[in-house]
């Protein structure tokens, strides 16, 4: 196996998907039914296969990956050949709490009354494996798939800090 078997949950999610799967694989539902009691290895190594193939193709399209702790975030931009990350980390003592869903304009405000700053920094590098599995290991450590929004923001306010 190549990354991880799905879930039960997330299997009962892709239930369509995995029937297609198996009709691709010319077998019908009671072929499935018998093969759960009567052969249940080739069963076991038909879901690792599905749950290779939903991690590949998932992971294929992701572009933005997001990591948040409650004083930092860490933004990912990830393209063919390296991942650039954005990150922005509350220095010094702040009720901020980036993993709590917030109005910017709140998340000022509590940064304004505390005598904590913001620091933003960047850095990039090459992928030291084959991208998805790279891309795989990150959100099985925590990161989830973002659409960018936040990572695009903060390349914004770099480019305005530097001019």
């Amino acid at each position: 196996m190549k990354y991880r078997r799905l879930t039960t949950e997330e299997l009962a999610e892709l239930e369509q998907d995995f029937i297609q799967f198996l009709a691709s694989n010319s077998i019908t539902g009671e072929d499935w039914v018998r093969m759960k009691t009567e052969n249940l290895n080739k069963s076991e190594d038909l879901i690792d296969t599905f749950s290779d193939l939903i991690f590949e193709r998932t992971l294929k399209k992701v572009e933005h990956l997001e990591f948040k702790t409650s004083k930092n975030m860490k933004l990912f931009h990830c393209l063919e050949d390296k991942i650039i990350m954005m990150g922005l980390t509350v220095d010094g003592n702040s009720n901020l709490d980036f993993t709590k869903p917030s109005d910017p304009a709140k998340m000022i405000d509590e940064l304004k009354e505390s005598s904590a700053q913001l620091k933003l920094y960047q850095a990039e590098k090459q992928f030291s494996k084959q991208r998805e599995m790279e891309l795989f290991e990150m959100m099985e450590n925590g990161c989830l798939i973002s659409k960018g929004e936040l990572f695009y923001t903060l390349q914004k306010m770099r480019g305005e800090a530097e001019d």
